[in-house]
C-alpha cells in the first residue's frame, strides 16, 4: 500500500484527504491511500515519520508551512526563495521540500484575470502568503502585504482604515489568513469595508464556505470575487506530480 498524508492543525475540515480518496478511486488508483496527521506540535513530526515508514509524501497546512523546514533534508530551489514548505517528497527516508501553493495560486489567477492583474494588498504573513507573494513577483504584479502589526515591510490593517488611497490604488484583495473558514464562518481580515467598490476584486484562499464573507461584502458592493478551490486542486495535483516523479 503507498501512503500520503496531510500534516497540520486541526484538520477537521481537510480538503486533501477527500480531494486525493475521490481522485484514487475516480481514476482507478489502486494500492494508494491518504490520511490525516494531526498533530498539536511540529516537534511531532518525526514520530508521524516513524510510525509509518511506508509514507512516500505529505502535504503541509497550517501552522506547519514555516516551521517543517528545519526538519527537511534538502529543499527545491524555487521553495527555498519562497520559505514555506507545503508538500514533501520522501524517498529512501530522504525529505524534501516543494511549494504547490505557488503553482496552483499563480495558475488559478492568470485563469481568473487573465494577463491584466491590477495591483493587490496580500492579508496575513503566513506560509500561504509566501507562495503569494512570490507568484505575484513573478507575474510582475506590485503588491503590499497587511498584517496586524506594521513593520518595514507591510501595512498594518489600522493604516489601511486611515488611508482611503491603499484600497484605491490596490484593488485587488487576496486573504492568505484563515478568518472566515467553516465554522468560524463570520471571521474577515480587519479591512475598511466601507471602502470596497465595484472596482474591487477579492481572491480569498479559503474555500469553505464556497463564499465566505469577505468575498460576500465585495460582491453586494458590486466586485467580483472567488475562492481558493481550484487553487486548491491544482496545487494537489501538482503534488502528487511531484510524489510520482
Amino acid at each position: 500500500m503507498r501512503k500520503f498524508g496531510l500534516i497540520g492543525f486541526p484538520l477537521g475540515h481537510s480538503f486533501s484527504k477527500k480531494y486525493f480518496t475521490a481522485k484514487f478511486e475516480r481514476e482507478g488508483i489502486n494500492g494508494c491511500q491518504f490520511d490525516l496527521y494531526e498533530i498539536p506540535q511540529i516537534e511531532d513530526f518525526p514520530e508521524v515519520l516513524l510510525k509509518h515508514p511506508e509514507l512516500e509524501g505529505m502535504a503541509v497546512t497550517i501552522p506547519y508551512k514555516e516551521q517543517v523546514i528545519s526538519f527537511l533534508d534538502e529543499l527545491d530551489p524555487a521553495c527555498k526563495t519562497i520559505g514555506a514548505v507545503n508538500c514533501i517528497q520522501i524517498r529512501g527516508g530522504k525529505k524534501t521540500g516543494f511549494n504547490t501553493d505557488y503553482i496552483g495560486f499563480k495558475h488559478s489567477l492568470q485563469a481568473w484575470l487573465g494577463d491584466e492583474i491590477p495591483n493587490a494588498l496580500v492579508l496575513g504573513t503566513g506560509g500561504a502568503s509566501k507562495a503569494v507573494k512570490q507568484a505575484l513577483k513573478d507575474l510582475k504584479v506590485a503588491f503590499l502585504s497587511v498584517s496586524r502589526s506594521k513593520d518595514e515591510h507591510q501595512l498594518s490593517y489600522e493604516e489601511l482604515s486611515e488611508n482611503v488611497e491603499f484600497l484605491k490604488n490596490y484593488p485587488l484583495i487576496i486573504n492568505t489568513t484563515p478568518l472566515g473558514t467553516f465554522p468560524k464562518v463570520d471571521g474577515i481580515p480587519d479591512i475598511p469595508l466601507d471602502q470596497l467598490t465595484s472596482a474591487h476584486l477579492v481572491y480569498d484562499l479559503v474555500y469553505n464556505p464556497p463564499v465566505t464573507r469577505l468575498m460576500q461584502e465585495c460582491i453586494s458592493r458590486g466586485g467580483k470575487a472567488k475562492n481558493g478551490q481550484d487553487m486548491l486542486e491544482l496545487q494537489a495535483e501538482a503534488a502528487w506530480k511531484i510524489w510520482n516523479s
